[in-house]
């Protein structure tokens, strides 16, 4: 078993229906239908890792996360939510699978 935090997220990912796989910056990507719905990969200076969704009902819920955690948590101005995270401080599977499965929803 890995000890890989962002191998859940990036197999869910995978498993979706047309998802077509590649690689932004140094970033693994994640798109349907031309549009991307995932990016994740290592934190800035290669500390931890970090997942960008595309959210739009679940982003009072980032909003908050960020207020508590503004580390870990950051809503962007066009629905894009940086999650940060570690081996130590994982992302709760309960945030990372909602989120995952809205934001391909929203490419789709």
């Amino acid at each position: 078993m890995s000890n890989d935090p962002t191998e859940a997220i990036r197999n869910q990912a995978a498993a979706y229906p047309e998802v077509a796989t590649g690689t932004s910056c140094n970033q693994s990507s994640f798109k349907t239908r031309k549009k991307s719905f995932l990016f994740i990969g290592p934190g800035a200076k290669g500390i931890g890792y970090k997942a960008m969704f595309k959210l739009k009902t679940s982003i009072p819920e980032a909003r908050e996360l960020a207020a508590k955690e503004p580390d870990r948590f950051e809503v962007g101005n066009t629905g894009w939510v940086t999650a940060r995270f570690s081996d130590d401080h994982p992302l709760p599977k309960k945030i990372w699978k909602k989120w995952l499965d809205e934001s391909y929803e929203l490419s789709v």
